[in-house]
């Protein structure tokens, strides 16, 4: 019976984590040219996002207290690693890759060039942590925030807006995994070398160090997915 009844309180949470694997990142593979296209109702944005944040933090808060009742009864099977991998703080070698915008010159931007040319877009961050899932990486987080398949990597203006919070430049992306693969998938990528190219021209920064010690932190934010359906 207290199987019975731990297993009605853990298997709608583990549906719940199967839906957000199977949910398609699209938002971060996404290979839309953001560079030109700017938002405008910035403020509008970001408190809808906070009001997003604000809601589902809760449904999080429930979801771990399921989990860690589940766990305090000694449930006799343990739950799918790669499920909690999602979730779960990792550490392990990796590269670490740093974004910064270029500073305008005094005279002005240069000819053919706008000031949007000079600043990172989520297109130039999602160009990078596409590169390094392709590299092999089984971690990474931006800005040490976790990002998982429904993360979603937004400019908001110049500012960074991940997970309901807001972030400056320079931009931080953290992979755990085989670094000189990593490496290869960031040299390889049409898109990284496009951003290189503005960076030689402009001042862009891209940084690139490898570590035997990069940490992962553990995902903290809301879950995306609304739905889960048992298949027969």
């Amino acid at each position: 019976m207290r199987s019975t009844v731990v297993w009605r309180v853990l298997v709608p949470v583990m549906l719940l984590l199967i839906g957000m694997l199977l949910a398609t990142s699209a938002r971060l593979a996404s290979g839309t040219d953001l560079r030109t296209d700017r938002r405008t109702d910035l403020v509008g944005l970001i408190r809808a996002e906070q009001e997003r944040v604000a809601s589902d933090t809760e449904q999080v808060t429930a979801l771990q207290n399921q989990l860690e009742a589940a766990a305090a009864a000694e449930v006799p099977t343990a739950p799918d690693p790669s499920l909690e991998a999602l979730i779960s703080k990792v550490e392990g070698p990796g590269l670490v890759v740093s974004l910064a915008d270029a500073p305008i010159p005094a005279n002005g931007v240069g000819d053919g060039f706008t000031a949007d040319d000079y600043i990172v877009h989520e297109q130039d961050l999602q160009a990078v942590i596409n590169a390094l899932w392709a590299g092999g990486a089984d971690a990474i987080a931006v800005m040490d925030q976790r990002i998982i398949a429904t993360s979603a990597v937004r400019c908001v203006g110049s500012t960074l807006l991940l997970h309901g919070q807001v972030y400056a430049p320079p931009y931080t992306v953290a992979a755990v995994g085989p670094p000189d693969r990593m490496q290869r998938a960031l040299d390889a990528s049409p898109r990284v070398e496009l951003y290189q190219q503005y960076a030689d021209l402009l001042g862009l920064r891209l940084d690139v160090s490898e570590s035997d010690r990069v940490m992962i932190p553990a995902y903290a934010g809301p879950l995306a997915a609304r739905y889960a359906e048992v298949v027969e």
